[in-house]
């Protein structure tokens, strides 16, 4: 065992040399008169050490309490070096309290380009969580905090804020993670915790093993090949079915995978771009050659020069034995909302946008006309498209073949 005096009369030899403490620990005496502290220890069958600093800066006692930290993480079953570097990476990112990990991703989102208006919402937001626990590490938040920060929206009954702010919480979290601050992400905690708005939503299905049956049974309709097709969009674009029997082929673009609606077919008599998945694309191709020589995607069954039937997609519904109370065509809009923003991955205003929603607030109106989202828009009916194949065919059968290219 080492003691200061043996330590003080340590002479440096012509090689280096090893005085041993115990339990792992020994001072490393250098040819060149530095003496430094080492840690020898066994993890995963493999010889490691880690450096535990230089004496004197580092005195006897100091090195033996690093020594017995590292004790600690191995009886957790903890690397020490590992947890060294993550502890360095996360020095490295910056503060670790929420509200510093917080105000690094708002400046990540703006280096991304995102609006004034969405980061001025986004702080507005995350004020209660910041008056809730923005000095403490985040790492150490937890599920019951966040929810304590969401309940001051609902008390006042903003409940859609709520909601929101448990998106933005759960980015910040994750962000906290792949900077290695933080470990898991505890909104994901909250699902169901918070409260529903009660809103009469058309009938709609948000069961994911529910949809992949109803997308399955619309793929085996029997009746026209259109109405199948439109039956498929409706799933994939969530547009309003008005919006989907009046499109013309003129507001479709392949090349560029746009469909632009124009004011005079929109509720809100305001144009709107709908980003069409390659999904989509397959199937307008499909629609192309059936009815691409008139003006309608959608004709009547006994004539181009007019639009679909505004009860057929219903009536097909109906025909495949779904009744009105179980799901509507507009219902599928309610289907897409629930799920995205279940995903937790998509900011709720681009989901907003993309359904065309109206904001009844003069301010909000006005920041969602100015806020387009488009390039999270178009990445996100992506992504819904590939997640609506997967229920579809079944996510865990690898035989099957994605929608885009099992249609070409």
């Amino acid at each position: 065992m080492l003691n200061d005096t043996r330590i003080r009369n340590i002479k440096p030899a012509e090689r280096d040399t090893k005085l041993t403490d115990f339990d792992g620990l020994y001072l490393l005496v250098r040819t060149n008169g530095s003496r430094l502290w080492r840690f020898a220890y066994r993890f995963g069958g493999k010889q490691k050490q880690i450096a535990l600093g230089a004496y004197p800066q580092v005195t006897l006692a100091e090195a033996r309490e690093r020594r017995e930290a590292a004790r600690k993480l191995l009886a957790a079953a903890k690397d020490p070096s590992l947890e060294r570097r993550l502890e360095k990476i996360a020095n490295a990112a910056g503060g670790n309290s929420f509200r510093e990990v917080a105000e690094e991703f708002l400046g990540k989102q703006r280096r991304e380009g995102r609006s004034e208006a969405t980061l001025s919402k986004n702080r507005w937001l995350l004020k209660a969580a910041f008056a809730a626990f923005g000095d403490r590490p985040i790492g150490e938040v937890t599920a019951p905090e966040l929810l304590h920060a969401l309940r001051k929206f609902e008390l006042r009954g903003r409940y859609e804020s709520a909601r929101r702010l448990r998106t933005v919480a759960g980015m910040i979290f994750r962000y906290a993670i792949a900077t290695g601050r933080a470990t898991r992400d505890i909104a994901l905690d909250l699902r169901g915790a918070l409260t529903t708005p009660k809103v009469n939503h058309r009938a709609a299905i948000t069961d994911p093993n529910e949809l992949g049956a109803l997308l399955r049974a619309i793929e085996g309709y029997s009746g026209q090949p259109t109405t199948r097709l439109a039956l498929q969009l409706s799933a994939l674009l969530f547009v309003r079915p008005s919006e989907l029997r009046l499109a013309r082929w003129r507001e479709i673009d392949f090349e560029k995978a746009l469909w632009t609606v124009p004011a005079e077919t929109m509720k809100m008599k305001r144009p709107h771009r709908v980003p069409l998945s390659r999904q989509a694309i397959v199937i307008f191709r499909e629609l192309h050659a059936m009815t691409g020589q008139g003006e309608y995607v959608f004709p009547a069954v006994n004539s181009f020069r007019r639009p679909m039937s505004n009860n057929t997609l219903n009536a097909a519904l109906r025909r495949l034995g779904y009744a009105k109370e179980e799901i509507s065509v507009s219902g599928l809009r309610a289907t897409a909302s629930t799920l995205l923003n279940e995903m937790g991955r998509w900011n709720p205003d681009a989901i907003e946008r993309q359904l065309a929603h109206m904001e009844e607030n003069d301010v909000r109106r006005a920041y969602m006309h100015a806020a387009e989202f488009w390039n999270e828009r178009v990445e996100m009916m992506q992504v819904w498209a590939d997640f609506l194949d997967q229920l579809r065919y079944g996510s865990m059968n690898p035989q099957i073949r994605p929608f885009a290219l099992s249609q070409g």
